[in-house]
Order: structure tokens, then sequence, then C-alpha cells
């Protein structure tokens, strides 16, 4: 079994910043892709960024520029930072990381999510 532990949420003013993890431990042999999603109640939920095991990233066209995904393989730790935060940012945000166990199985494991609310 894996566990995730996300962390870093919370309340922040316009423009500010904010570093989001997301800690795997368990039974891990090797994670490949580490991911994070956000979600607004009522609104479908949005691919935020991934990174690959050996580097290659991806982020929503809403945020390029703004947020930096990063991976520590040691750790088995995903992070988040965000920059120039606008209201438009509040939502729960998840993490999901695509295990490869000691016995060579895959498995998709997600985080309980933690609340980034950009407000004045």
């Amino acid at each position: 079994q894996v566990q995730l532990v996300e962390s870093g949420g919370g309340l922040v003013q316009p423009g500010g910043s904010l570093r989001l993890s997301c800690a795997a431990s368990g039974n891990i042999f090797v994670i490949n892709n580490m991911v994070w999603y956000r979600q607004v109640p009522g609104k479908e939920r949005e691919l935020v960024a991934d990174i690959a095991r050996g580097g290659r990233l991806n982020y929503a066209d809403s945020v390029k520029g703004r947020f930096t995904i990063s991976r520590d393989n040691a750790k088995n730790t995903v992070y988040l930072q965000m920059n120039a935060l606008n209201p438009e940012d509040t939502a729960t945000y998840y993490c999901y990381v695509d295990v490869v166990n000691w016995f060579r199985t895959p498995t998709r494991y997600w985080g309980n999510g933690t609340l980034v609310t950009v407000s004045s």
C-alpha cells in the first residue's frame, strides 16, 4: 500500500505564492508520472501540471509561466510552486502518482486534496 500526504494549501492574497507538496510513502519501487489536478465545486477537474520520471513537463495553458512542477525522486515527492496567484486559481488541488511497487504492480494513487484560496 502507498500513502500520499499533501500539504501547503491555504489562504493567499492575489499576486502571492504558495508551494504545494505531495509525498508518497510505502511499497514503492519507482514512481512514473506525478500529476497535479485542481477542482472547483460545480466544475470539471482540471489538469494543472504533470512531470514524468524522466523529467518531461506539461502545464495547463492557464498556469504556464506562473506555476512550476518539480519532483524529488529520493523523497518520492512532487512539488507545485505557484506564483502570481489570482482568484481563478482558487480550488482544491489534488496530486496523483503512478507507482510501480516491489512486486512490479502498477497502481495510481490519489491524494486527499489541499485547498488553495486566493482572496484579498
